[in-house]
């Protein structure tokens, strides 16, 4: 309330705040020189087409994506996306990494949009440290999140900006303005990768909904999200996993990062909607 603002901080009051603004922790606030979390300075006018079914992104589009690489792997060797949450930190999920090996030699490609094509405005980091959840047993069983620590900290720009995490105070069901984007698969089994970053409008679905014997039949988790549409056409495909699914602020100019993208049966099929790690969900574990 307003009152607080009147009353004297001690030393005590403050450390915690200042701990948090160093670990670039704060869920809707600044850190570092990235200001604001969750805001599209490149984006204001940037029409939003409804990936598969999805379209390519504008440079700066969605400024926190990153795209993982294995140098072992063909082309540019991407192999996740993920979500840059603090000038030194990545969320994705903890898929993306069974059976990974190497793993400091990895890099986090951060501000694309070309993968092929790398300008000035973007910033490669390779990875100092991987933190999967201790209770992750496979994509299916939940708990399908992990933290990369960069080796060094970004430094933010138009093209670059963090993304902002949830705490519980958030009615994630209430947000209607969502997205997806990744650099995976634009048909079920083509398995090409498209080198421009693609972005698609998507529909929050109710978990009960997505539980039912129509859908998912059960295997959803209470800490899981479903996004897409029910008729299918539009969803996060192969090389999408641990990418952000984003939802506008209703009655602000940023986003938050509700999901990381970890699975669904086949891609934009009907009634198989991607399902998504919910960040809410983990917020004290993040």
């Amino acid at each position: 309330g307003t009152s607080s603002c009147l009353l004297p901080l001690g030393m005590m009051n403050v450390l915690p705040f200042l701990l948090l603004l160093a670990m670039g922790w704060l869920v809707q606030g600044t850190s570092g020189n990235c200001g604001t979390c969750g805001l599209r300075p490149m984006a204001d006018h940037y029409g939003m087409m409804r990936v598969v079914g999805g379209t390519n992104a504008q440079p700066g589009a969605w400024p926190w994506i990153v795209s993982i690489q294995n140098p072992w792997y063909s082309g540019v060797g991407h192999v996740c996306g993920g979500s840059l949450i603090s000038p030194q930190w990545v969320l994705t999920a903890a898929h993306c990494f069974e059976n990974a090996s190497y793993v400091t030699m990895w890099r986090v490609v951060v501000g694309a949009n070309r993968l092929s094509q790398l300008g000035p405005e973007v910033e490669v980091r390779n990875i100092k440290r991987l933190l999967m959840h201790e209770y992750y047993r496979g994509i299916k069983s939940g708990h399908d999140i992990a933290l990369l620590e960069l080796d060094q900290p970004v430094w933010c720009s138009q093209y670059i900006q963090l993304a902002c995490v949830p705490d519980a105070s958030l009615r994630v069901m209430d947000l209607s303005n969502c997205y997806i984007s990744g650099w995976g698969s634009t048909l079920e089994r083509s398995g090409r990768s498209p080198d421009i970053l693609q972005e698609a409008m998507v529909n929050l679905i109710n978990l009960k909904i997505c539980n039912s014997t129509q859908f998912y039949r059960g295997a959803i988790k209470t800490h899981n999200l479903c996004a897409g549409y029910m008729q299918g056409g539009i969803d996060t495909c192969q090389g999408d996993s641990g990418g952000p699914l984003v939802c506008k602020d209703n009655n602000a100019d940023y986003f938050w990062l509700v999901g990381v993208t970890s699975w669904g049966t086949g891609c934009a099929r009907m009634r198989r909607p991607g399902v998504y790690t919910s960040t809410q969900h983990f917020y004290e574990w993040i």
